[in-house]
């Protein structure tokens, strides 16, 4: 079996995204067993830890499933750089009646050592973000039985992937919500449109493509399908799910979205991520290009934001969320997974009665 031929598989080709901070191993076994398959966001976790919850989820689902990690680049930061982050924080911090954390000794976790572990744990479905793997590091994964995914925001980095060996592409579109996944661009280079996306990876390269961006429902299920993406990722809509952990303030935020709530921003983490906006990112968008890069900007964030969180305070939260967000609904992720696929199907269907017809008239 291939990574097209596991997805084709699949009774409900659509995968949950792995959303640090909404989602852990709860939603992933759900999404699973309802047909799809979930992913566990195993980022932030600390290598010891995602061997133990890899474990976790192979003891109560026997679907596929798969882990994420982030490629967060080895970082050291200039002189003065962590002081002038930490000044500029500090009035957020009082806001919130807490310190600013001291200057951190790591910044993010040892990606060889979580890498090691995803290895030796061997889930079925490996996918990496914010930068490519070596053909040697493929290789390492696929002889552990471990399918790769790269993610990919341009054509050229789907090539990329194809060229290092990995099985398969996650073309994330402009409109996805959370981290933007670009690694060999920059920002103004990367947003190109999921529909756009996909068609032209799919003209690109021959490994099977996931549709993400934007998709909140089972018409946009159905029209990724018909893109020629073997599978849809869908993050965004999971947002409200009951199995979701997604915090009290940042649910509220989803649930009262607007129209178009969402924008780009580096000021929280000082990668570019999309959310919907609230004062600390209007605040400090005319300096957001001053802060330190990933992931030093995101770990001097991160007490900031659990004490938002702690006080239901969404201001001065990253509320990562896709430009559909408005979209979003509550309820169980497999009962919502199956009334997607159940709509997508309607929607298919509609589709081909109406080619019929015109076809007809010719």
């Amino acid at each position: 079996m291939n990574l097209g031929a596991l997805l084709d598989s699949l009774p409900i080709p659509i995968l949950q995204a792995p959303m640090v901070g909404a989602s852990l191993d709860e939603l992933a076994v759900v999404v699973s067993e309802a047909g799809g398959m979930g992913t566990l966001a195993a980022g932030a976790l600390p290598p010891a830890e995602i061997g133990p919850m890899i474990d976790a989820i192979r003891a109560r689902t026997a679907a596929p499933f798969g882990v994420n990690l982030l490629m967060a680049p080895k970082t050291d930061p200039a002189p003065g750089e962590v002081d002038a982050a930490l000044a500029r924080l500090a009035p957020w911090y009082a806001e919130l009646g807490a310190p600013p954390p001291e200057t951190p000794n790591q910044f993010a976790p040892d990606f060889e050592a979580q890498f090691d572990a995803l290895v030796a744990a061997a889930p079925p479905v490996a996918s990496f973000t914010f930068s490519i793997l070596t053909p040697a590091q493929v290789k390492r994964l696929q002889a552990a039985g471990i399918y790769v995914v790269g993610t990919a925001t341009t054509v050229a980095e789907a090539r990329a992937w194809a060229e290092v060996g990995a099985d398969g592409i996650c073309a994330q579109g402009f409109e996805a919500g959370g981290h933007r996944g670009h690694f060999l661009g920059d920002i103004e280079e990367s947003l190109v449109g999921t529909l756009a996306l996909v068609a032209t990876i799919r003209a690109a390269v021959d490994l099977p493509v996931v549709a993400a961006g934007g998709i909140m429902d089972g018409r946009g299920v159905a029209a990724g399908l018909a893109l020629g993406a073997a599978a849809v990722q869908m993050g965004t809509a999971f947002l409200l799910a009951d199995e979701a952990v997604t915090s009290r303030p940042w649910r509220r935020a989803a649930e009262v979205a607007t129209d178009d709530p969402t924008r780009l921003t580096r000021a929280f983490t000082g990668r570019h991520a999309r959310g919907i906006e609230n004062r600390f990112m209007r605040l400090m968008h005319g300096v957001q290009d001053d802060v330190p890069a990933y992931p030093v900007q995101n770990r001097l964030t991160q007490p900031m934001r659990a004490a938002a969180a702690k006080a239901d305070d969404p201001e001065l939260l990253s509320l990562w969320a896709g430009q559909a967000v408005r979209l979003a609904r509550p309820g169980r992720a497999g009962d919502m997974i199956r009334a997607w696929w159940a709509e997508a199907a309607e929607v298919a269907d509609a589709v081909a009665a109406r080619t019929r017809r015109g076809l007809e008239r010719e």
